[in-house]
């Protein structure tokens, strides 16, 4: 297995993108009378103008081979504008680790399918071991907390909330992947912040209007403006400008299966500092997750590739 020159580094940076995002889910917490709708918006809506605008004038420079791919970015710009608001959601229904951990635990294996479609890409063996154990590791997290005083429709709706979560996640970044990598043979791509801004300024201009109509309980108090602020600025903003940098390093699906380090933060957080407990399972599934990103991000430096098909 050979790999990308610099994907040690795009595995670092995809790995300090899902700490941060790993704050959400505690710090939404923080703002209970915010809806889902509104919080999402706002962090997603917000951090991705913010991208856009940091990449302002690359994105004029480079407008011609960005409109070549307008049908990618508009594709991925459906899916930011639909994905905060399908996880937020699914949190709030099915609760913060059930909505956390099917969201970002079917992320890999959508990735995977898209990836397999589309670009015809072969998944090496080391790959699926390294999804297979970190999709272990979340399934144990799942079971970890129940959500509290949800009815069982609730919670079903939650858990599809959180696949839609999931599969809009894999297809946005395959999206920024794709056109920063150019996506045919003799096409060039483009430069990671012009890509993400791109990307992130269409689903950012989508977000508005929902954020016009649900944001007011924002407004209501500064807990409220600095729980939206934080989640625009930090997990969203500063997240996604890593996310970018490991997205131009590593492929789409290895990068979706590292963010499975999120919901191990989101335990952990839970545990330090909203007091909960995680029981000897949940334990295991956060020494899982840790041992599929081992798996994952040791370089390997023989060069036989070995590579299995998705069913």
């Amino acid at each position: 297995m050979t790999h990308h020159p610099g994907a040690g580094m795009g595995a670092v940076f995809v790995l300090i993108a899902a700490v941060l995002w790993g704050t959400t889910g505690t710090v939404a917490s923080f703002a209970p009378t915010v809806g889902p709708l509104a919080i999402g918006a706002a962090a997603m809506g917000v951090g991705g103008l913010l991208q856009a605008a940091l990449a302002g004038p690359a994105l004029v420079h480079a407008r011609h081979e960005l409109r070549r791919r307008w049908l990618t970015i508009a594709v991925g710009g459906l899916s930011v504008a639909i994905y905060p608001l399908a996880f937020y959601s699914s949190m709030r229904l099915a609760g913060v680790a059930v909505g956390t951990v099917i969201s970002i635990g079917s992320a890999p294996i959508a990735s995977a399918v898209i990836e397999r479609v589309l670009d015809k890409h072969r998944l090496t063996r080391r790959w699926v071991v390294g999804a297979g154990v970190g999709l272990v590791g979340v399934v144990l997290l799942s079971l970890v907390e129940p959500a509290r005083g949800a009815v069982a429709g609730d919670t079903a709706v939650g858990v599809l909330l959180g696949l839609l979560a999931g599969v809009t996640y894999a297809l946005y970044s395959w999206a920024a992947h794709r056109t920063m990598q150019g996506g045919a043979p003799m096409q060039r791509g483009v430069p990671s912040r012009v890509a993400m801004g791109a990307i992130f300024g269409v689903g950012g201009v989508l977000l508005m209007p929902v954020l016009f109509v649900t944001g007011t309980p924002l407004l209501e108090s500064w807990n409220n403006f600095s729980v939206g602020l934080y989640m625009a600025l930090v997990p969203m903003f500063l997240g996604y400008v890593f996310f970018g940098l490991g997205l131009a390093r590593v492929k789409a699906s290895t990068a979706t299966t590292l963010s499975l380090a999120e919901p191990v933060v989101a335990a952990m957080l839970a545990v330090v500092i909203v007091g909960e407990r995680l029981p000897a399972w949940g334990w295991i599934g956060v020494a899982l997750v840790i041992a599929s990103l081992a798996v994952l991000t040791v370089p390997v430096r023989r060069n036989v590739r070995t590579a299995v098909g998705v069913p």
